[in-house]
């Protein structure tokens, strides 16, 4: 087994020869493709501007999803210091692969065919590595969330539905359509400059455009490493960086990934509340855009699914509780009610109480009923005492802290004491 430090230099000796090879192959690029006729696909230079070359030869047909991206990868490969620190950083932990591997599987196929039906860079697909290591219930100080770690303000703007009961920020096909758009708007913004997206993209265009525009007025460089950046922005592309070179030089192990369908997606009716069967449990895994499952409300009329799954779901669907049923509660309108004040007492919006009871207009009478679904679970609120952490009242009540977080919208791990915190425990 190699020791580290050969192994380093093994990936500066490889990069310095991957130059070289790339500039004469870039040159002669554009003969190849008049010749025979290529479309052509992007690829990275040193510093971050787009050329282009032939598309690899059919990398859908690798067994392995690692290796469909390994044989695309186009960003040139650098010995700046920082893409190093971070090579090495990742020699230094060998099972840090394993546990993405077992995280991606599900999620990356999807990921690597969305991103080249949009003839983007395969190096995409790495970024919720460097994001969350594919964490869909991710969420960070600067309240962005999920696997791509949207932020509000950009989710919203690209159409994603942020709701008590849903966020699509942390549903995969939600989330990395409005990634991939994003990254396609600041790709044109920064003149093809895939580094300069990227970045833009971790920290906010505004202070890329500013950090160029003040280089450029300087008389100094405008390449990325170049930039004066916030601290966590000029490690944030040399992290990218350096895990496409550690694929594809082949430096670490990257646990195969079957390069087939994981999932689908199936038809889901409005307003639909599953039992406790044990056998779709597993879908509050595919499905963390949901903030009380087993409650699909305020979402997309869709579920995804383990591939192998499908048939059984479409058998149980045909057969889904539907209103009214012991899932679904009648209530009467009283005097002072209206739709809103009775949506916002159940936590619901006055689109989705229209619909459940098939309502035209606004308005209501006394006396009349409506149908509101009854939760699976049960509401409940703690205040933080002192000495707690989310880690300790997510233990105490055998949840997930990122649940926790997700049920408060709280961006960091910081507790105050007599904050109020809201449960959804599961009835028993």
């Amino acid at each position: 087994m190699l020791k580290r430090p050969l192994l380093i230099a093994c990936f500066l000796f490889l990069t310095a020869c991957q130059t070289t090879q790339d500039a004469a192959q870039a040159d002669a690029s554009d003969q190849q493709m008049q010749e025979a006729h290529i479309k052509p696909t992007q690829i990275q230079t040193s510093t971050g501007v787009t050329k282009v070359k032939p598309f690899p030869t059919a990398p859908i047909h690798e067994e392995d999803v690692w290796q469909r991206i390994r044989q695309q990868i186009s960003f040139a490969p650098s010995s700046h210091p920082r893409v190093l620190r971070r090579v090495n950083w990742y020699l230094q932990h060998p099972n840090y692969m394993d546990t993405i591997s077992q995280r991606a599987g599900p999620l990356l196929y999807y990921i690597v065919t969305e991103i080249e039906k949009r003839g983007l860079p395969i190096e995409l697909a790495l970024m919720p590595l460097i994001e969350t290591d594919f964490d869909m219930q991710a969420y960070s100080h600067k309240h962005a969330s999920g696997l791509w770690q949207l932020t509000p303000l950009i989710a919203k703007h690209y159409g994603i539905e942020i709701n008590p009961w849903y966020d699509g920020r942390q549903d995969l096909i939600d989330s990395t359509r409005v990634a991939l758009d994003f990254l396609t708007y600041l790709h044109k913004r920064f003149d093809g400059n895939w580094y300069h997206a990227v970045a833009a993209y971790n920290t906010g265009e505004g202070r890329v455009l500013r950090a160029i525009e003040n280089n450029r007025k300087a008389g100094k460089s405008t390449d990325f490493f170049a930039l004066q950046l916030p601290r966590q922005t000029r490690h944030y592309v040399p992290k990218l960086i350096a895990a496409t070179q550690l694929l594809k030089q082949q430096l670490m192990p990257f646990p195969a990934i079957a390069n087939i369908p994981a999932i689908t997606t199936v038809s889901l009716p409005a307003a639909t509340i599953l039992d406790r069967n044990p056998q779709w449990s597993m879908l509050a895994e595919l499905n963390t855009g949901y903030a009380r499952f087993p409650a699909l409300l305020g979402g997309p009329n869709r579920l995804i699914m383990p591939i192998d799954k499908a048939q059984q779901w479409s058998d149980y669907a045909k057969n889904l509780p539907t209103m009214p049923s012991d899932q679904w509660q009648t209530y009467t309108v009283r005097r002072g009610d209206s739709l809103s004040v009775i949506a916002a007492n159940y936590e619901l919006s006055v689109r989705q109480l229209k619909s459940f009871n098939q309502l035209r207009s606004d308005t209501i009478r006394i006396g009349q009923q409506l149908v509101l679904p009854v939760l699976a679970d049960k509401h409940y609120t703690y205040t933080v005492k002192s000495g707690d952490s989310l880690w300790r009242i997510a233990k105490q009540f055998n949840v997930s802290v990122n649940k926790l977080k997700q049920w408060n919208a709280l961006s960091s791990s910081t507790l105050q004491i007599g904050k109020e915190l809201t449960l959804f425990l599961t009835a028993p």
